[in-house]
């Protein structure tokens, strides 16, 4: 299996500095999609298309990244890190500034649905 390029949106990087005192624990986590991109589980409704990996640090509780999966580019794009509370809520606004990427994940979902239906 080829390793995926992993990158965060800009707004992904405003939240990895607001957590700088864990910021090598977080990159650590999110290194683990480049080798395991569905290791996360996949969101429903307005996020449907996304992925999100849950994590903890010690010391500091739970996080999770909010991510979209590019198969055909070989890229996973982070575009929300963050703790558990308000998450999701703060997920819907954000997936609203990756609309492009969002359709693009949620055609090649249906596509695997179809080819494992067959």
């Amino acid at each position: 299996m080829t390793a995926f390029l992993v990158e965060l949106t800009s707004q992904a990087v405003k939240d990895l500095k607001r957590l700088s005192r864990i910021e090598a624990e977080i990159l650590e986590h999110l290194g683990e999609l480049k080798e395991n991109h569905a290791k996360g589980h996949g969101l429903a409704q307005n996020l449907q298309g996304a992925r999100s990996l849950e994590f903890n640090v010690k010391g500091s509780g739970a996080y999770r990244a909010a991510y979209v999966v590019q198969e055909d580019e070989q890229k996973v794009t982070v575009f929300l890190i963050g703790t558990h509370e308000n998450f999701y809520d703060e997920a819907g606004r954000r997936v609203k500034l990756i609309k492009s990427l969002m359709n693009k994940a949620r055609e090649t979902s249906r596509e695997k649905s179809r080819k494992k239906s067959k």
